[in-house]
């Protein structure tokens, strides 16, 4: 127990760059194997939160964008989709490395985007912006006719019909297939070190560690399965943040009556 509180301490951090700054090299214990890969889910969990916040906004425009009855606002909406949507993100990954290290050649500013903390999270900003988007634009497609004629009626015109009718109709139709791109966004950062970005001084996410244990062990039932805990865990938060949002947007729509299940057949007359 006391060797396990003294791991802790010392690779608790460590994808971040505090505590032992060497790896485990031989004797792989569980304590150390958990430790490791928990510290990599901080990362995980950085860049599927941020990008899910930043690509919430950018996915409600392009949204509005695709559902615009003008063409200079509808062709770059369906250009952007069709782009992120139609290529893979490890392929986005990729080309967003090199364009990233053309840039940082061209000037100083783009040093940070070169990291993985900063590009690859413009690439999973952009990638989960155009899912998104997509299934906002559904939604906003399926808004009741008649609500936005009700609205019209009360006086509510422009930005705020779209503010206080439109957007929060769009947000409840749409909430179920958005906690779907939530959980394959956080999923899919696992893919971000095993692309062109590097990790700093093996400062990597969940699944780097794992494949750190695996390749040195030779046993992969071990480290996966850990990471797998992990990430169920981080789903169950995610469903249940989500699944307080969704009641939260329909709070005031009836709700169906639970009915107690019977405990006695029916009797048959």
């Amino acid at each position: 127990m006391i060797d396990c509180l003294d791991t802790i301490a010392d690779y608790g951090l460590r994808s971040l760059g505090y505590g032992e700054r060497l790896l485990p090299r031989s004797d792989f214990t569980l304590c150390q194997q958990v430790t490791l890969i928990g510290s990599g889910m901080i990362w995980n969990v950085y860049f599927g939160l941020l990008a899910l916040i930043a690509g919430f906004g950018l996915a409600t425009v392009v949204a509005v964008g695709k559902a615009s009855s003008k063409r200079w606002a509808r062709k770059p909406a369906e250009w952007f989709i069709f782009l992120f949507r139609g290529s893979p993100l490890f392929i986005q990954f990729f080309f967003g490395y090199f364009l990233f290290l053309s840039l940082k050649q061209v000037s100083s500013a783009f040093d940070a985007f070169a990291s993985a903390w900063a590009g690859a999270l413009v690439v999973l900003f952009l990638n989960t912006a155009a899912y998104t988007g997509e299934i906002f634009y559904g939604a906003l497609q399926s808004v009741p006719r008649g609500d936005q004629e009700a609205a019209e009626a009360y006086g509510l015109t422009g930005w705020r019909k779209f503010r206080r009718i439109t957007w929060p109709t769009m947000l409840r139709l749409a909430w179920p297939a958005y906690t779907n791109e939530a959980i394959f966004l956080f999923h899919a950062t696992t893919l971000v070190f095993f692309t062109g970005f590097p990790a700093v001084q093996q400062r990597g996410d969940a699944l780097y560690y794992a494949s750190y244990f695996a390749d040195k062990t030779f046993n992969p039932f071990v480290p996966y399965p850990i990471l797998a805990g992990f990430f169920i865990l981080l789903t169950l938060c995610i469903i249940a943040i989500m699944g307080a949002v969704n009641r939260r947007l329909n709070r005031h729509l009836p709700q169906a009556a639970t009915r107690r299940p019977r405990l006695l057949p029916q009797i048959i007359r």
